[in-house]
């Protein structure tokens, strides 16, 4: 998801050695020794990183660095704006995931020059984000590439997705026709752009059209559904590699903190992001299961008639990002795997 989402791949990333990746070099070797996390000499901590982040795995703890970088779309190149949206990725993911996401925490100097953790003395440098760690195997895209994935888990799924749209912040600001547009022309220029070769031209060219077509025709809909309070701050990258179990309970984790355009959607726009990942991996009874439990749950039936063109730009979006990815690749295969999945979008 880091969805919707990764335009960074064309970005060049701010490396001024002050504000950006090289100020954090020092920082992210520490956070890799099991002596910044309290175990003994030789305890292993992982390393998980994107182009946004790096997280340590250290014993029960998951701890979260933002990378000091500048996108379009976000910028954590100082350590002000790093606190904020991890306290912001807190606020929300609380909302759903309590039992993961625990504190933002600052990162100190000591006086020899060195790090600690915590509210010690020592000026704050950087900050972390302290979650609770989980079997990264009770992960529902784990669990659906196993196989594993009971359609028993979709009722709960669809209940804690409902109960996040019910009480999530109605945002009127965001939303209606006007950012359904600008998703599908964003879609139609970068399928063009990076598709180039990979992708049938006339096919994406077609797409674009329907799905502009059909927006005019939805246009007044969604707009009445802003109105309604159908637009809320929602997840926004709310598919299977966001949902996990912790303690047998389903639970829906990292949503989009760092731009409101991603998250502030219709509820139902939100929804289809996960039915579409689970249609796109042949799992059409879950994602019926899903779909109707969360209809029985919300009473939304005025959502229905843009399911089609959600589920679609959804699948666009993906099939975007990948068509970018394999632009990037070095790997032939790794490149000719990406557009295949494109392809598939």
């Amino acid at each position: 998801m880091r969805q919707p989402l990764l335009n960074y791949m064309a970005e060049k990333i701010n490396s001024n050695a002050e504000t950006g990746p090289e100020s954090q070099r020092a920082l992210i070797a520490w956070l890799s020794s099991p002596e910044a996390h309290g175990l003994d000499p030789g305890a292993a901590v992982e390393r998980v990183e994107t182009h946004a982040s790096v997280v340590f795995l250290a014993g029960s703890r998951a701890w979260k660095l933002k990378r000091a970088v500048r996108y379009d779309y976000f910028d954590y190149a100082t350590p002000a704006r790093r606190r904020h949206y991890l306290l912001e990725e807190l606020r929300l993911n609380r909302r759903t995931a309590p039992s993961i996401y625990r504190a933002v925490r600052a990162v100190r100097r000591t006086p020899d020059g060195g790090f600690s953790m915590g509210d010690g003395a020592g000026r704050a440098v950087d900050y972390l984000l302290e979650m609770h760690r989980f079997d990264p195997a009770t992960q529902f895209d784990r669990l659906a590439e196993r196989g594993a994935l009971d359609p028993a888990l979709m009722p709960p799924l669809a209940d804690a997705m409902a109960r996040l749209h019910e009480t999530a912040q109605p945002r009127p600001d965001h939303g209606g026709a006007g950012a359904m547009r600008r998703v599908i022309e964003g879609n139609r220029d970068g399928l063009a752009t990076y598709g180039a070769g990979a992708l049938d031209s006339e096919a994406c060219a077609q797409l674009a059209e329907s799905s502009l077509a059909l927006l005019d025709r939805l246009g007044v809909r969604l707009d009445a559904r802003r109105s309604a309070g159908f637009v809320r701050h929602c997840h926004g990258d709310l598919h299977l590699r966001n949902i996990c179990l912790v303690d047998d309970e389903t639970t829906i984790f990292d949503c989009i903190e760092f731009d409101d355009a991603f998250s502030c959607i219709d509820t139902w726009y939100d929804a289809a992001f996960l039915v579409m990942d689970l249609l796109d991996r042949g799992l059409g009874v879950h994602a019926n299961v899903v779909l109707n439990r969360y209809l029985e749950r919300t009473g939304d039936t005025g959502g229905l008639a843009l399911l089609p063109l959600f589920l679609s730009v959804r699948a666009a979006v993906r099939a975007k990002i990948c068509a970018t990815a394999a632009t990037l690749q070095t790997d032939a295969a790794n490149a000719g795997s990406l557009q295949d999945d494109a392809r598939s979008y």
